[in-house]
């Protein structure tokens, strides 16, 4: 994962002043890493008998869909309100300053199914626990979460359960 974490270029000021952004976009574009990013989510959740793939908009879409395929998975997408055309289910979880929502069709996860939640990046640890708690309000089993990279210093995990995030690079 070395060649995949120097990939990740950081992007100053970006989307506002004094956050450093972690553009994946090189990952994405050269073959190889991508093809090393991918194998390397579904060995990690090949034996585990997942059912589901929930990616998190917009970029965990970039990984959900090759890894359910991989795994013989169905995929599932996460979204911001407003943009999922049938009935759903929402959550609504609490920003630094205010607070924000994710939506899951009502039928994308059901009972006995086994669920992981994928995304580029583990910040905080809000987005995902919002989706994991999605997850389990329609009776899945969330099973895990898989990261592209881990910023470490906001501690994510923590608020995930350190024993359910899978990250490949750490910064």
């Amino acid at each position: 994962m070395d060649a995949v974490r120097a990939a990740i270029r950081d992007v100053p000021d970006f989307p506002k002043k004094g956050v450093v952004f972690k553009d994946i976009t090189p990952v994405l574009a050269d073959p190889k890493l991508l093809r090393q990013v991918v194998d390397a989510f579904v060995a990690h959740w090949k034996d585990q008998r997942i059912d589901r793939v929930v990616g998190i908009e917009s970029r965990g879409f970039l990984f959900a869909a090759p890894v359910a395929y991989a795994l013989g998975a169905g995929l599932a997408i996460a979204r911001k309100p407003g943009k999922l055309p049938w009935q759903v289910v929402r959550e609504v979880y609490a920003l630094e300053y205010g607070e924000d929502a994710l939506e899951l069709h009502v039928d994308a996860v059901g009972p006995g199914q086994r669920v992981i939640v994928l995304d580029d990046v583990l910040a905080t640890g809000g987005t995902a626990d919002a989706v994991g708690r999605l997850v389990t309000k329609q009776g899945a089993e969330l099973a895990g979460y898989s990261f592209l990279m881990e910023l470490g210093f906001l501690h994510g995990a923590r608020r995930l359960g350190p024993d359910k995030v899978h990250s490949l690079v750490q910064f």
